[in-house]
């Protein structure tokens, strides 16, 4: 099997990249790479290099995903998200591959308290969700195998997240405040590239399988209480924080351009039925990063 990997240095990306491998040949790319095009902002080199290598499988972990800047790069987001997915959907088509394509909660409104299934209504409320609910839409009108992977919050010990950023501040500041009203999962990237291999697996085996799914862990937090576990769980693996004093604010005291969902927790269940996987609560996940980071 032949496995077209795409955003190989990304979060998800670099975790794909040891979950896959053992699953065949893997090819992964990046916007910088030279031999093949992984670059989205090229849909036509693109579609060229899938042509040629004729994967057997894509897995797209590219994408735009600076949130308050797209709201002034609309164009970019839009070639990225949605206008190069299309490419990659037809493309897949095309070659009969499957096309695993990772998505987000910022596709939903965030109003209520409910955790939103897969079969609810998407309203997105900025220019990245847009785009990123319009990169679904494409791969559901033009590819027949595809699995649209929706997560939330993601982070892991490579690259930049708010569970590093946190952790950074705590060290050096004595007093932070964080918004305790937008609710959500904190996701591994390791846990989204194990589960993504074995969702592979099983489609690959099973067409019936293909369509929408959230890929997220158990539970759902808040940015504050999410800090409060962060710093908790950084003392208990001593690491030394400059940190005393926290406190919550609404999303009101912290106006960013781009608006966010105030409640983006996401029904798993049809993913663990599915696919036969537990996906453990948010909790045990960020504690282990926390103990990771720790012994770095």
């Amino acid at each position: 099997m032949k496995i077209l990997l795409l955003g190989k240095n990304g979060q998800v990306g670099w975790e794909l990249q040891r979950a896959l491998s053992p699953l065949g040949e893997l090819i992964a790319l990046d916007r910088h790479s030279k031999d093949y095009c992984g670059d989205l902002s090229n849909p036509n080199k693109l579609s060229e290099t899938i042509e040629l290598l004729k994967p057997d499988v894509i897995v797209n972990a590219a994408a735009y995903t600076a949130v308050d800047k797209a709201e002034n790069e609309a164009g970019l987001s839009r070639l990225i998200n949605s206008e190069a997915v299309k490419t990659l959907a037809q493309s897949a088509e095309k070659i009969n591959a499957l096309l695993i394509h990772y998505s987000t909660d910022y596709v939903f409104s965030g109003e209520g308290e409910h955790f939103w299934s897969e079969d609810d209504q998407t309203s997105a409320l900025n220019m990245y969700g847009k785009t990123k609910l319009e990169g679904e839409q494409n791969i559901q009108t033009h590819c027949s195998n595809h699995l649209i992977l929706r997560t939330s919050w993601v982070y892991s010990t490579f690259g930049n997240n708010f569970a590093k950023t946190i952790l950074n501040l705590a060290k050096t500041r004595e007093k932070l405040s964080v918004i305790d009203d937008q609710y959500g999962a904190p996701t591994s990237a390791e846990l989204i590239a194990d589960c993504t291999a074995i969702a592979l697996v099983q489609t690959l085996q099973d067409k019936n399988k293909c369509g929408v799914y959230h890929l997220v862990s158990s539970g759902s937090t808040n940015w504050y209480q999410y800090t409060k576990l962060v710093t908790h769980e950084a003392q208990n693996n001593g690491i030394e924080l400059a940190l005393k004093e926290l406190n919550a604010i609404p999303a009101t005291d912290y106006p960013l351009p781009a608006k966010r969902p105030y409640n983006s927790k996401m029904n798993n269940n049809k993913f663990k039925k599915t696919f036969n996987i537990e996906l453990p609560s948010w909790e045990l996940g960020v504690k282990r990063l926390i103990k990771e980071l720790s012994i770095k």
